[in-house]
């Protein structure tokens, strides 16, 4: 069986070319999974990427600050290549790849998605010139659907849980010798997220919190990485719908998950699945405040509803559950020395013809 194998910053990235499946070792027994990747790593990753990618705005609304009784500012990845912050961590893997770093001998790339990672992998792949298959719930969105395949990807419909993506995604990767390319996992995604937090901290250099809505945790776990080694005091809150159960999770450091994966109830399809990635949950173990604030649907309808009327700006459903939770209960009743909060919003891939409160 021949494989190739490559260090990056110090783990170790091994391909097996007859089964086409990505494996993450620990190149020492000493080596902690919460230093799985590094603030070299984000550094790296940034001047690596940069040039291609929007430095997203941050906006503020007087009316959010007045309900809150905080400052708030929100980074809106909307407004990033793809509509989402995705394309941070697709474009810094396509390009370890391209670079050599990551891979070699690959003959594309291929993942399973909600619809925005798969929508930047096919962008990214597009941009550094591998074929890229994508993996999509046939639930998804249409907007997403067809968005990634006008950037050049094909794509394969699954059942919409996360056993069936895997499956369908790994049967592509032996088929075609495609690279798996995690939407959360993968090493260079992480650095590649957490891009964004020299960004916050330029434009928020006094930020006392940041809000993150979570997945698989890749952009949060990214984002701590940077945002503490940048600012160790700042604080680092995970987001998360209504079933997601993590806070119990965090404050255990145990994954307290039942298997196999599984989808929660939520209208935020881009944040559904239930489990942290095995990568990123450690990081945020170590980085991230152990108080998590959940979100409901009506919340996140509500929160949806001030950015159309109030701020006029168009998010999906994940990103207005960061808003929501920066507008609940729990987040008026911490620490009122946290005066400073940024959101991320983290994509804006809507399907306008399907909004939540349209079919009722």
């Amino acid at each position: 069986m021949r494989s190739c194998r490559v260090s990056l910053r110090g783990v170790l990235i091994s391909r097996s070319h007859t089964e086409s499946v990505l494996r993450v070792e620990q190149p020492h027994p000493c080596r902690k999974m919460a230093d799985f990747v590094t603030f070299e790593d984000v550094k790296m990753a940034r001047e690596r990427i940069r040039k291609y990618l929007h430095y997203t705005p941050v906006l503020t609304s007087a009316t959010m600050n007045k309900m809150t009784g905080r400052e708030v500012y929100f980074k809106c990845e909307n407004f990033q290549k793809t509509c989402a912050f995705k394309a941070r961590g697709a474009l810094n893997a396509v390009l370890s790849i391209k670079e050599g770093l990551t891979a070699p001998g690959a003959k594309g790339v291929v993942t399973h998605s909600s619809g925005n990672h798969g929508q930047a992998l096919a962008w990214a792949a597009a941009m550094g010139g591998l074929e890229s298959s994508v993996v999509v719930p046939n639930n998804t969105p249409k907007i997403k659907q067809e968005a990634i395949q006008g950037y050049g990807a094909t794509l394969a419909l699954c059942e919409p849980n996360p056993v069936s993506r895997k499956e369908t995604c790994d049967k592509i990767s032996k088929e075609k010798g495609y690279e798996v390319i995690s939407s959360c996992d993968h090493p260079c995604v992480i650095a590649g997220q957490g891009t964004m937090a020299f960004e916050i901290l330029e434009q928020v250099p006094d930020a006392d919190a940041i809000l993150i809505p979570a997945s698989g945790g890749g952009m949060s776990a990214g984002i701590s990485i940077a945002a503490k080694a940048l600012k160790p005091d700042i604080k680092i809150f995970v987001v998360e719908p209504k079933g997601k159960n993590l806070e119990a999770c965090l404050r255990s450091g145990e994954r307290l998950w039942p298997n196999p994966p599984q989808f929660v109830d939520t209208i935020a399809e881009g944040i559904r699945i239930q489990q942290l990635g095995m990568n990123t949950f450690p990081i945020l173990c170590k980085n991230a405040e152990k108080t998590v604030l959940t979100v409901t649907n009506d919340e996140i309808v509500k929160a949806l509803r001030f950015a159309l009327q109030r701020m006029k700006i168009v998010i999906e459903g994940a990103s207005a559950a960061a808003m929501a939770a920066v507008m609940s209960d729990k987040m008026k009743s911490m620490d009122p020395s946290i005066k400073k909060v940024v959101v991320v919003l983290s994509g804006g891939n809507v399907d306008i013809d399907n909004l939540p409160w349209m079919h009722k």
